[in-house]
C-alpha cells in the first residue's frame, strides 16, 4: 500500500473526516457473550457458492438452545438457511423465538422479507442485520435467486420502517471480484442509515468459491475509505467475516486508517496502530451490529 499513492491520499482524507466527525476512541469486539443460532440446523436450500451451508454447521440450532440451561450469553444472531425465495424462515419458529427474546437481546438476519414480517419481527428483534446486494448478477450467481436489486431495497426499506436496521456489505462477494458493491452505497446513501457493517469474502473449504482469491486488499482499502467519506457521520464496523493471515493484519490496520468506528477481533498489529492514531479503546463481548 505504501506505494500506491492514489490510495494513500484517500485514506488520508478518510482518517481527516473521522476526525472531525467523531471523538478519538474506537471500540473492539470480541463477541463471546453473543450465541449464534440457526433456526433451519445446517439446512439452507440455497446452498450460496460462497457458504454452501459450511458456516451454519458452526451455529447452535434453535431446538438446542431452549431446553438448555441459560449460559454466559447475554444475546443471540438468529439466523439460519434461506429459503429458495432467498427468506430466512423466522416466523415459522414464532414461539420459540419469542422465548428465546425473553433470555436475551435478539440480533436478526433476516434475508428478503415482506413488510408483514419485517413488522412482526420487530416485536421481538433488538437490531436486524441484512445483507445488502447492489448487482443483479451477484444474485443470481452466487444466491442463485431470481431476485433483484430492487428486492433487497425494498426489503431494507420495509425493516428500516420498523426496527434498527444496520446493512451488511460483503466486499468481494462475487468469488473476489468487486462488482456492485459502490452501487450499493450509492443506494444506502439516499436511505436511513443508522450503521453499515464490512465483511469481505474469504474463501471457504466446501463452497464453490473454494479456489477463489478475496479481494486486492488495495481495492478493499479503497473501497472502505470511499465509504467513509460518503458516510461521514455514519458509524462504520469490520465484522467478523474476513480473510486470515496477513491479508487480514492489512485489512484491519486499512480500517483504522479508513476512520472505522468498530472492529470485530482486530489482529495485535492494528491494536498496536489504534494506540498509535491516539485511539482511546473500548472494548465489548457481543455482536457488533448490538
Amino acid at each position: 500500500m505504501a506505494g500506491n499513492p492514489e490510495l494513500e491520499r484517500l485514506l488520508e482524507r478518510a482518517w481527516e473526516v473521522r476526525r472531525t466527525f467523531f471523538p478519538d476512541s474506537i471500540e473492539f469486539s470480541a463477541p463471546n457473550r453473543t450465541l449464534s443460532v440457526s433456526v433451519t440446523g445446517g439446512h439452507c436450500d440455497l446452498n450460496c457458492a460462497h457458504c454452501a451451508g459450511v458456516y451454519l454447521q458452526h451455529m447452535v440450532p434453535l431446538e438446542k438452545v431452549l431446553p438448555g440451561k441459560k449460559g454466559r450469553e447475554k444475546s443471540y444472531l438468529v439466523s439460519g438457511g434461506c429459503t429458495r425465495e432467498g427468506r430466512v424462515p423466522l416466523l415459522e419458529r414464532w414461539a420459540e423465538l419469542k422465548e428465546l427474546a425473553g433470555r436475551g437481546r435478539l440480533n436478526m438476519h433476516t434475508g428478503l422479507v415482506s413488510d408483514t414480517e419485517a413488522a412482526r419481527l420487530s416485536e421481538i428483534s433488538s437490531v436486524i442485520s441484512f445483507d445488502f446486494v447492489g448487482d443483479n448478477e451477484t444474485i443470481a450467481s452466487v444466491y442463485g435467486l431470481p431476485a433483484t436489486v430492487e428486492d433487497y431495497l425494498a426489503s431494507y426499506r420495509s425493516l428500516q420502517k420498523y426496527s434498527r436496521v444496520v446493512p451488511h456489505l460483503c466486499i468481494g462477494l462475487s468469488c473476489g471480484v468487486i462488482k456492485g458493491e459502490y452501487k450499493a452505497l450509492e443506494m444506502l446513501r439516499q436511505e436511513a442509515v443508522e450503521a453499515i457493517s464490512m465483511l469481505v469474502f474469504r474463501p471457504t473449504a466446501g463452497t464453490p468459491f473454494a479456489n477463489c482469491d478475496p479481494p486486492p486488499s488495495d481495492e478493499v482499502g479503497r473501497f472502505l475509505a470511499t465509504a467513509r467519506l460518503m458516510f461521514p457521520s455514519t458509524p462504520l464496523y469490520l465484522g467478523c467475516m474476513r480473510p486470515g493471515g496477513r491479508y487480514r493484519e492489512d485489512l484491519d490496520c486499512l480500517a483504522i486508517r479508513a476512520g472505522f468506528n468498530k472492529i470485530v477481533l482486530p489482529t495485535p498489529g492494528a491494536r498496536q496502530l489504534a494506540y498509535d492514531f491516539g485511539l482511546s479503546i473500548t472494548l465489548s463481548e457481543e455482536c457488533c451490529s448490538l
